[in-house]
Parts: C-alpha cells; sequence; structure tokens
C-alpha cells in the first residue's frame, strides 16, 4: 500500500472519529434550526444526525422546529435520485447496498443511505444493526448511514422517511437509498416517495413463483436476483427468464418505462454496475418525458394526505373528551357489547359533535 493511499486511510478514519464524537456531543445539547439548516447545506453529517433526529421526535415543542427545518430544505434545489430498494429477509440487501453504494462514491457520487429496522411490537426496541453490516460503507466519508426503527408505521418505511430524504437531499447527497425492512403488498408506502423502485429476489427460494403475482412486481422498475454466484449462478439465470415472462404479463406503465431483470452477487460484485446503468437509463427516460417531475409532485400530494390522516390522528388522541370516550367503548366491544364497527362509528359521532 501507498504512503498516499496508507495517510488517505488514516485521514478517512479520524474524520469518521471526529464526525461520532461530535453526534455524541450534540445528542446532548439542544440545537437550534439556523444552526440545522447551515450544517445540513455544508453537508455537516454530525448536525445531518441531529436534524433527522428532531424529525423523528414525538416531542410536541419540537414539531415547529421540524416544520421550519423542513420548510428551509425543500427551498434548496437539487438533482437527486431516489432509490427504494425491498426484499424479502435474508435476500441480502445491506450487502447489496454496502456494494452498490461504494461503487458510487468510487464515482464521485455522495450517498445517503435510510435504513429502516423492524420495531419489536412488545418491547419497542430496534436492533439498527444496518451500519454494522455496513462497515466498509459506514467508513465512507461520502457516504451517510441512518438506520431508524420502524416503530408503528406500516410499509417498512420509518415514519419519517420521507423528511428524511429531504434534508439528506438538501445536504448535497445525490443518491438516496431506502432500504425497507422486509418485501408485502403494504411496501406500496416507499413506492410513493421514491423515482426508482428496485425488488431484489433469491433464485430457488419459491420466489419464481411469487413473480406471478401482483402486487410488489407491478410497482417494481426492476428486479434483481440476488446471489446470482457459485452453485446459484445457473439457478439465478433461469430465475431472470421466469421473472422477465411473468412481466410480460402485466400492463405496461404509464411512464412507458419496460422493467428490467438481471442477475447479480454482492459478494463478487458482478452485475452492479450493470444496475446502475438500468437506474441511469430510467432516469434519462423518465425526465425526457416529464414523468420524472409529474412523479415528484405525486408524491408531494400523498405526502400532504398522509401528513393530514397524521395530524387528524394526534389532534383526537390528544383530547381528554376523546380518550374518556374511547375507554368506555373499548370496555364494552371488549364485553361483546358493541360490535368493534359500531362502537368506532358512536365513538366518533360523539366526538364530532364538541367540533
Amino acid at each position: 500500500m501507498g504512503n498516499y493511499t496508507r495517510k488517505s486511510l488514516e485521514n478517512n478514519k479520524n474524520q469518521r472519529s471526529k464526525t461520532v464524537s461530535r453526534i455524541k456531543q450534540l445528542r446532548k445539547q439542544e440545537v437550534g434550526v439556523e444552526i440545522l439548516v447551515d450544517g445540513i447545506f455544508k453537508g455537516d453529517q454530525a448536525l445531518l444526525a441531529k436534524a433527522i433526529t428532531l424529525l423523528e421526535s414525538s416531542n410536541p415543542s419540537h414539531f415547529e422546529k421540524a416544520n421550519t427545518l423542513i420548510e428551509r430544505c425543500l427551498a434548496k434545489p437539487n438533482d437527486s435520485i431516489r432509490i427504494g430498494i425491498t426484499g424479502v429477509p435474508g435476500v441480502g440487501k445491506s450487502s447489496f447496498i454496502e456494494v452498490f453504494g461504494k461503487m458510487l462514491t468510487s464515482m464521485g457520487k455522495k450517498v445517503a443511505v435510510l435504513a429502516v429496522d423492524p420495531t419489536s411490537s412488545l418491547s419497542k426496541g430496534s436492533i439498527l444493526g444496518d451500519k454494522t453490516r455496513m462497515q466498509t460503507l459506514s467508513k465512507d466519508p461520502k457516504a451517510f448511514i441512518r438506520p431508524s426503527p420502524s416503530g408503528s408505521s406500516l410499509g417498512g418505511v420509518a415514519k419519517k422517511t420521507r423528511e428524511s430524504i429531504i434534508i439528506c437531499e438538501a445536504a448535497g447527497y445525490d443518491v438516496i437509498l431506502v432500504e425497507t425492512v422486509g418485501v408485502g403488498q403494504s411496501e406500496i408506502a416507499v413506492h410513493s416517495m421514491v423515482d426508482f423502485f428496485l425488488l431484489l429476489k433469491l433464485s430457488g427460494a419459491g420466489d419464481e413463483l411469487q413473480g406471478i403475482k401482483r402486487g410488489i412486481m407491478e410497482m417494481a422498475d426492476a428486479i434483481a436476483i440476488n446471489k446470482a454466484d457459485g452453485s446459484n449462478l445457473e439457478k439465478a439465470k433461469l430465475a431472470v427468464t421466469e421473472f422477465s415472462r411473468a412481466l410480460h404479463l402485466y400492463p405496461p406503465k404509464e411512464n412507458g418505462w419496460i422493467p428490467k431483470v438481471m442477475a447479480c452477487s454482492a459478494t463478487e460484485g458482478t452485475g452492479i454496475k450493470e444496475l446502475w446503468d438500468i437506474i441511469q437509463a430510467f432516469t434519462e427516460q423518465n425526465r425526457a418525458n416529464s414523468h420524472f417531475i409529474r412523479n415528484r409532485k405525486k408524491q408531494n400530494i400523498n405526502w400532504f394526505l398522509q401528513t393530514v390522516d397524521e395530524h387528524i390522528k394526534h389532534f383526537f388522541h390528544q383530547k381528554s373528551s376523546f380518550k374518556k370516550a374511547q375507554a368506555k367503548m373499548l370496555k364494552q366491544v371488549e364485553e361483546s357489547k358493541i360490535s368493534p364497527f359500531y362502537a368506532a362509528q358512536v365513538l366518533i359521532n360523539e366526538i364530532t359533535k364538541e367540533l
């Protein structure tokens, strides 16, 4: 290893160490919005992490600050690409993202990874192990990895993932990767906040049959058969053929894009560059036919409607009269004196009389 390479690695290590130290210090103190905004615009990772913590806070006193922060960040122009990455547990999402992210940073891209970990419904705890699994990428100064608990949010994303995307873009990140908890019908949540939706699949694991089913397949802009190496290589090639046939059963996409199917291996690094070529081709086509902008506008509408729902829910649950009426209904439902459906209607009628 040359002196230059060794010195570069040492500098990166020192920089990461200083960033981690600053994050720990900032956790203990309240930071003003202006300082956060200025730090985000300068690409300060410690302040970016602090800003996301503010967004995720359930403290009512932080809501106004979070709203001001988002407003300021939305006003900053960006030219990013948002990529959603999903797949069943064990498909190798984290390994794929690390190799994919390192390739992008080697090309001079700044990459932000918003990794969502499942939250226990019992303890409410979360392992948040993505940073541990992405050890190489987490040390890259051009990469920012933020693991967040999914909490009670559906769709395999954290409650404030959309807002986190906005401030990462304001911090100058060119590629935003959103790694979801798993895969399922509720994955439409992440699809509604990204530009490109990548579905990772496995060969020889029953996933070929899933390819014939609707839902997640219809949303995918590309399907990558991961772990296409060693004895799995031939199975992966067969899976590519079967998934390609399955895609022909679906109607064409509104944007005119024809979903691509390919094989890749995060372990061997094969197919990763080809996948980036597909994403670039997708972006160029969708910018040319204006669908890229239309999709972003549609995302903003969905963001607004979901936020309205959240505020309405929060408004009612904070009212003491709602809590009292709800407790009364819950008792009757528990004792089977009233159906849950009718109880819900009675509860809403009682509360709306006060408005």
